[in-house]
């Protein structure tokens, strides 16, 4: 009976089946497409030494370039989740990797500021609507079993993007300019079209809580494929169930989740981004070159992939939100640590990479808590509202720092300020309902 009950429900199908190689494929797309949002969110920070020398930008006009991606990626993040929940996870991955693959080449070719600043905000749009979608994938595609390693591994992604990417970059920079940054990424994102469209098929839990035309044989189609039973019926919906909408995540039963991890990723996110965005100008400035500036971003993002491994693992064992919040302190810890600066390149790496282990672990344990406080039919919408107000607030780190740096504040100083935002990410977790959590 109680496989004849699995084999019913589309959605526990998924949930309490094995894991097929081809679900596994569609998680190894959304860790490479979560690299690609790497490598295109990096662009900026490893092409930013060159664009302000050609251009004589001083570092407040630095930061707005800094940031216009960041904005975009807010806009994205808010108005694709719900399109992803409407429409589906496929066509609005589809869409963001053709806005991304424009916005990059668009940046590659930009004559002014102005203009890179319109293209950096169309490739923010893309990005921000493929977080939402790739998150909620990833976690739709997995069963229960694998869901917090699926999660992990998609978020690894993006600093494997950056790792990547910053061994590109310093390639491109050794014969080329910044626009070959940008060249490169369109290309780069470009090829994930056809993969998307081969291999990543619409979500099984979508389907069936959208309940469209044709949604049973869509089911099935997919579940053959993950070589999986098939489901007899979509799943049962009570007439005296209320129409669901995206308004779900701000009633009385979700609201405070909402609004604290939104929060959390909000603060974090800030300081995340301090360091990413700011570690090729600010390592110049000490007298480097820019190949080594670009070196060591990229050993913050070799430290953010290997913590984004060890948290996933020590998720298994350890309670997700308690595991995240220490993460948090420490990661403020690291920001002020690297705020003291240092007189050599290798010692400077190491710090960044400590850094980087730290505030990228951190945002693996913030993304799997996403996919676990919002249910699926608003899944994408709750991360992308999560996602999109944090990385309008994440905006405002490079345009904070560089006010700061502008008015004559040292690196340590505005290392404290900004590091700042782990700690009160960690106060609002504290504050989250042990079920929401752990």
């Amino acid at each position: 009976m109680a496989g004849e009950a699995i084999r019913r429900d589309a959605k526990s199908i998924i949930d309490d089946g094995p894991m097929n190689a081809w679900q596994w494929a569609i998680i190894a797309v959304t860790v490479g497409l979560n690299a690609l949002d790497g490598f295109d969110v990096l662009s900026i920070s490893f092409a930013s030494p060159g664009i302000a020398s050609e251009w004589q930008l001083d570092k407040a006009t630095l930061g707005w370039l800094l940031s216009m991606e960041l904005l975009g990626m807010a806009l994205g993040s808010v108005t694709l989740g719900g399109v992803a929940d409407k429409a589906g996870r496929r066509p609005t991955i589809l869409g963001c990797l053709i806005a991304m693959t424009a916005g990059m080449y668009g940046a590659s070719q930009a004559d002014g500021l102005t203009t890179l600043l319109s293209w950096r905000l169309l490739t923010g749009l893309g990005i921000g609507g493929m977080l939402a979608a790739i998150n909620a994938a990833a976690a739709e595609f997995s069963n229960m079993r694998w869901r917090n390693l699926a999660l992990a591994l998609m978020v690894i992604g993006y600093p494997v993007g950056g790792v990547l990417g910053g061994l590109a970059v310093q390639q491109l920079l050794e014969t080329g300019t910044w626009r070959d940054v940008f060249a490169f990424g369109a290309v780069a994102t470009a090829v994930f079209i056809p993969i998307v469209w081969l291999i990543v098929p619409e979500s099984v839990a979508l389907l069936d809580r959208n309940r469209k035309p044709r949604a049973l044989e869509r089911i099935n189609r997919t579940l053959a494929r993950f070589a999986l039973p098939a489901a007899q019926a979509l799943s049962l919906v009570s007439e005296t169930e209320p129409k669901r909408s995206i308004i779900d995540i701000f009633r009385p039963a979700m609201i405070a989740t909402t609004l604290l991890i939104t929060f959390a990723y909000f603060a974090h996110i800030t300081s995340f981004y301090f360091i990413l965005k700011w570690v090729p100008k600010i390592v110049v400035d000490m007298g480097f070159e820019a190949k080594l500036a670009a070196g060591v971003l990229t050993w913050a993002n070799v430290g953010g992939a290997t913590g984004g491994a060890i948290f996933g693992l020590a998720a298994t064992r350890v309670g997700l939100r308690k595991l995240t919040i220490f993460t948090l302190f420490v990661s403020s810890g690291m920001i002020v640590w690297f705020g003291r600066g240092a007189g050599d390149i290798v010692t400077l790496s190491a710090i960044v990479a400590i850094a980087g282990l730290f505030t990228n672990s951190a945002v693996v344990g913030l993304y799997s808590l996403f996919a676990k406080v919002f249910p699926t039919h608003v899944r994408a919408t709750g991360t992308g509202f999560a996602i999109g107000v944090g990385r309008g607030g994440s905006a405002l780190a490079p345009i904070l720092a560089g006010y700061l740096f502008q008015a004559g504040f040292g690196l340590q100083s505005v290392a404290i300020v900004m590091g700042t935002g782990s700690l009160l990410a960690a106060a609002a977790l504290l504050m989250l309902k042990e079920r929401a959590g752990d």
